[in-house]
């Protein structure tokens, strides 16, 4: 008797959950038959397979709720209809970027109260921002970048303690950056827009250049230590002439020793860097350490997509890489580095392999080497990326700066050191 009430609840618990997966599929058909788009979508409502199947939805574990809809650039244009997409009670994660909507805000989306990440940018929205973003308790990511939005950045954003990443760049926004003061909020983007006023002390941690574009002043404290002047003694006696020319050897000196210093410290954190490396490389080589076939994994390289190596976390592809935000973060001998934000917030650098003429057995060697190194002074590579016209490797992101940043603020210090000395001592 108990077997056939657990089995009768087990019938019950499947109907249920087709039943709902069912109302997911009809708000998903509406979508497509109220909103126009350029781009065919393979939604057939004959088809049973939506999680599977379905160009952009992503299903939970359990296939019984859709909580994902992945639609960008498929040229949708108009007005988001209502009741189509706020009937997708389970959504996370809602992509329309890079299409042609237009219209307000929806007012419906209150409704997605389980939305984590939300990307909007690239449309034709208008209007002001709903006033009560506390609804979406886990927005981690909101990005309505370059649409037409105005009015004023509603307050309750700060109420988001999961935010992380907020871009509203490229706006008609208007009136004061409101304290938003989130520890978690590393990702800011307010530039172009036609805000005033101060910014606020919570988010003067950000750069300069999250704020261009706007009529607003950016006050950051100084801990800036003035330089004392020492009184002038117009009538000194020849004994005093010896002592100030005695000083001013002494500050001489002293200035030499110091920069000196900097210049051998300059010399041996490159010169530790470049043994490191080489050191790596050839203990590697000369040790017999892991073959790069074994050290990498090599279930997606048949078809050119990224290789990621053994013990990486990454659940991206190429195509997710590619279409990810992009910052240049600077310009080496090979090419250049870029800083990528992926849909679902996590940072790498990619760095694009310039002029170089080597084959792809060779490359895969040469990254299987580079990418065995482990050192807690050293970036690990992940992933690479190898086509004959493309050559790309991913490593982690570091927000603490990069070595040249730090001599050079080392160099900075001792130079405003020395100066302040020496114009003690003259």
């Amino acid at each position: 008797m108990e077997i056939f009430k657990i089995f009768l609840i087990g019938l019950l618990c499947v109907g249920t959950n087709a039943a709902v997966l069912e109302d997911d599929k009809r708000a998903l058909l509406d979508l497509m038959h109220n909103l126009a788009h350029s781009r065919s979508l393979n939604w057939d409502s004959n088809s049973t397979t939506v999680c599977n199947n379905w160009t952009g939805v992503t299903c939970s574990e359990d296939g019984s709720r859709v909580i994902g809809l992945r639609l960008p650039g498929v040229g949708f244009h108009g007005h988001i209809p209502a009741n189509t997409i706020s009937r997708l009670s389970a959504l996370q994660i809602l992509s329309l970027r890079s299409n042609g909507i237009s219209g307000p805000f929806p007012v419906d989306f209150v409704n997605l109260k389980n939305l984590s990440l939300l990307y909007l940018q690239f449309n034709q929205f208008s209007g002001p921002l709903p006033l009560d973003f506390s609804v979406w308790k886990s927005l981690t990511i909101v990005n309505l970048s370059n649409n037409k939005f105005n009015g004023s950045i509603p307050s309750s954003i700060s109420s988001l303690t999961h935010l992380s990443a907020l871009n509203l760049a490229n706006n008609s926004f208007s009136g004061q950056i409101p304290d938003l003061g989130m520890h978690d909020l590393q990702v800011l983007d307010l530039s172009n827009n036609h805000l005033t006023g101060v910014v606020p002390k919570s988010l003067q941690k950000f750069p300069k250049s999250v704020f261009v574009g706007n009529n607003v002043s950016v006050m950051y404290s100084t801990d800036e230590v003035p330089i004392v002047m020492p009184p002038h003694k117009p009538n000194q006696s020849t004994k005093s002439g010896k002592k100030l020319s005695e000083k001013a050897l002494l500050g001489i000196i002293v200035a030499v020793c110091v920069i000196g210093l900097i210049g051998f410290a300059i010399f041996w954190v490159l010169c530790c860097l470049k043994r490191n490396k080489g050191d790596g490389i050839s203990s590697k080589l000369e040790k017999g350490g892991m073959s790069p076939e074994k050290a990498i994994s090599r279930t997606q390289d048949a078809n050119n997509r990224l290789v990621f190596f053994e013990g990486c976390n990454y659940a991206f592809n190429l195509e997710d890489l590619l279409r990810a935000s992009a910052e240049v973060l600077g310009k080496g001998t090979f090419g250049m580095s870029y800083k990528a934000i992926l849909e679902d917030g996590t940072s790498v650098v990619v760095k694009r392999l310039k002029d170089l003429s080597v084959g792809k057995r060779e490359f895969e060697q040469q990254m299987g080497i580079v990418g065995s190194i482990k050192h807690e002074n050293v970036i690990e590579l992940r992933a690479y990326y190898y086509s004959k016209d493309e050559k790309l490797t991913v490593c982690e992101y570091y927000s603490q700066g990069s070595v040249a940043a730090m001599l050079h603020g080392m160099f900075l210090f001792s130079l405003n050191y020395l100066t302040r000395l020496i114009t003690f001592l003259f």
